[in-house]
């Protein structure tokens, strides 16, 4: 697993879950006549002819997420008969998904809800093990399958890691117990079937796709949708850019722009639009030249502070992706708490670029993956 969670998870407060459920148990047709948008919907799409209406499975389905003081979101899933709850990041810059088990022993696993594989009836063990990767260690644990329930959705047939053992503290402070990876099959760790991958294959989902919003200042009302997208969430015209790779969610900006001026990405750059990540990350050179551009500079900590005062008057950051472009104003690149105010940019020693939640609370993101490509849309 990449790197970014860790950028997010040394955060740990949360305030009350929210639960705000849209469209569950209905069909995909009945959810959309419902709320008057299925001719806008048919329209939307006629690029995509696989549309599965006539599956009594398929469904358009809503997972309310919980906004955690801007810095993740996650929502609760069920594994095993009887179900046992979980709160999990819905994290596109991964692919597989964990939960804390009874067998771990880490500090990170006392005060976390844990999978026990002898209270549910349908756990099916596996010889497999699992490793993922963070910056301050590797989650390790075992594999094995499980029914696996999100919203509405039923995934009777889900592999799944139980970790033994989970790196450092961060895990410890942290809202969310595990995390439910949603980029392709090819970067999952022991090559377990992502979760989407399974709902597509067992006709679950309207459409092969899901889609984000994320809400603004700690507010309820983020949801990740399964099978569809909802145009109550943005406003204007969706614009879709075909994936650079099916790994992550990884498409090419050609560059970023401030007051009309190319100062970041001038000959292109690979950036990922990652739910998992809290922040936008770039290169420290290319990072630190939006900074200058925007009149931000490290304080004598160190720290990139923002005279909160100013932010009315800071230019917008726009990111030009498939010959559109996508502003970001300073209000979604400052990052404004009790205690003052901050850069959401996030300077990396990696090449690759990260629109983490930053990006996504001013872009609706949809992913497509029956046709490869990402949709954005202005956030409401």
């Amino acid at each position: 697993m990449k790197w970014a969670v860790v950028l997010l998870a040394i955060f740990g407060l949360s305030e009350c879950l929210h639960k705000i459920p849209l469209y569950k148990g209905k069909s995909a047709r009945e959810a959309l006549k419902e709320k008057g948008l299925l001719e806008k919907f048919m329209k939307n799409h006629p690029y995509n002819p696989s549309i599965k209406f006539n599956s009594a499975l398929a469904q358009i389905a809503n997972e309310p997420l919980t906004n955690d003081y801007d810095l993740s979101y996650y929502g609760i899933i069920s594994i095993g008969t009887p179900p046992q709850s979980f709160k999990v990041i819905f994290d596109t810059g991964s692919s597989n998904l964990w939960v804390p088990s009874v067998y771990c022993n880490s500090y990170a696993c006392t005060n976390h809800n844990k999978f026990n594989p002898a209270q549910s009836s349908t756990y099916r063990a596996t010889s497999q093990t699992i490793s993922v990767q963070y910056g301050t260690g590797a989650m390790t644990g075992i594999l094995g399958y499980d029914t696996v329930t999100v919203g509405s959705l039923v995934d009777t047939n889900q592999i799944f890691g139980l970790s033994e053992n989970e790196p450092g503290s961060f895990l410890y402070y942290v809202e969310f117990d595990g995390i439910l990876g949603l980029a392709y099959p090819s970067i999952s760790s022991s090559s377990a079937t992502p979760v989407f991958d399974n709902m597509m294959s067992e006709g679950l989902v309207a459409q092969d796709l899901f889609s984000f919003y994320l809400s603004r200042n700690s507010q309820a009302g983020s949801v990740v949708t399964f099978g569809g997208f909802d145009s109550a969430y943005y406003t204007g015209s969706i614009q879709w850019i075909p994936l650079s790779s099916e790994t992550y969610w990884q498409i090419t900006v050609q560059n970023v722009m401030v007051n009309g001026q190319v100062v970041a990405c001038a000959s292109g750059c690979q950036a990922i639009v990652d739910t998992g990540t809290s922040m936008l990350v770039g290169d420290s050179s290319n990072i630190n030249n939006i900074l200058s551009w925007v009149g931000i500079s490290k304080d004598q900590n160190g720290q990139y502070s923002v005279n909160c005062n100013n932010i009315g008057s800071m230019p917008d950051v726009t990111f030009v992706i498939n010959g559109a472009q996508f502003a970001l104003p300073a209000s979604a690149y400052v990052m404004q708490t009790s205690s003052g105010c901050s850069s959401g940019f996030s300077p990396s020693s990696d090449q690759l670029w990260i629109l983490g939640d930053v990006f996504i609370r001013e872009w609706y993101s949809i992913f497509d993956r029956g046709n490869n490509m990402v949709g954005l849309a202005k956030a409401v």
